[in-house]
Parts: C-alpha cells; structure tokens; sequence
C-alpha cells in the first residue's frame, strides 16, 4: 500500500457486496421440517385410525355373535342394527338386504314369535361371512 505525505490510504477497493442466501435456506429447510411433519402425522393417523376401524368391526362382530335369541324382538333390533355396520363391501351388503326383511317381521309387533330357522340361517350366514372378512 501507498501512503501520501498525510498518511491517507489509496487503492483501497470499495467493499464487495457477498450473496446471501442463507435466510432463504433456513425459512426452506424449516419448511421442508413442517411438510415432512405433516406427512408422518398423516401417515400415523390413517394407521392409527384403519386399526380403530379394524377394533370397532371385531367389536361389532362379537357383539353379532353375542346375541341371544330368546328375545326374538330385541334380537331383530340388536341384530340388524350390528349387522348394518358390518355390511360394508358388496357381498355382506347383499347379505344384509336379505337379512332385513326377515328380522323386520320380528321388530315392529307388540307379540312376536320365536325366530324361525330360515332366518337364523341366513344370520349365520352373515356372521360366517362378516367373520371371514373381518
């Protein structure tokens, strides 16, 4: 470096201006944290939520099986009520559709008879299939 007679200095070049992108990498790496969060949190909740659906339909299923038929209007009612909530593909729902007719001459007498044998087939036959697919 030169210095003049009144110790002033020369050729000193003018700062240079230094690209800073480090305020965008930070507001994108905590973005990026927040969206790999919310994917996790989705995740674990469907589970959470497809193995509480599983426990309801085995809850259901034994509530299905449970039934006593010696209260053949209560039965009806209990019966087609559980079996509603099972019938969630196609094939329980056809089952189903077949099944409620035949509880529904139980449910809305003040007297009704005992429960025939052609209905109680088709119940099993819901059950046995509700607990296949369950």
């Amino acid at each position: 470096m030169q210095t003049d007679n009144n110790n002033t200095l020369r050729d000193i070049k003018p700062l240079l201006e230094i690209p800073d992108n480090s305020f965008y990498i930070y507001w994108g790496l905590i973005g990026f944290g927040v969206l790999l969060g919310l994917a996790v949190l989705f995740f674990v909740l469907k589970r959470v939520w497809q193995m509480r659906k599983d426990n309801l339909a085995k809850g259901y299923l034994a509530s299905l099986k449970a039934i006593d038929w010696k209260d053949a209007k209560e039965s009806a009612y209990k019966a087609t009520h559980y079996a509603r909530l099972l019938a969630t593909d196609e094939r329980r729902e056809k089952l189903f559709e077949q099944l409620v007719p035949l509880l529904d001459q139980y449910k809305y007498k003040k007297e009704v008879d005992a429960v025939d044998e052609e209905t109680l087939k088709y119940y099993n036959l819901f059950v046995q299939v509700a607990d296949e697919s369950v």
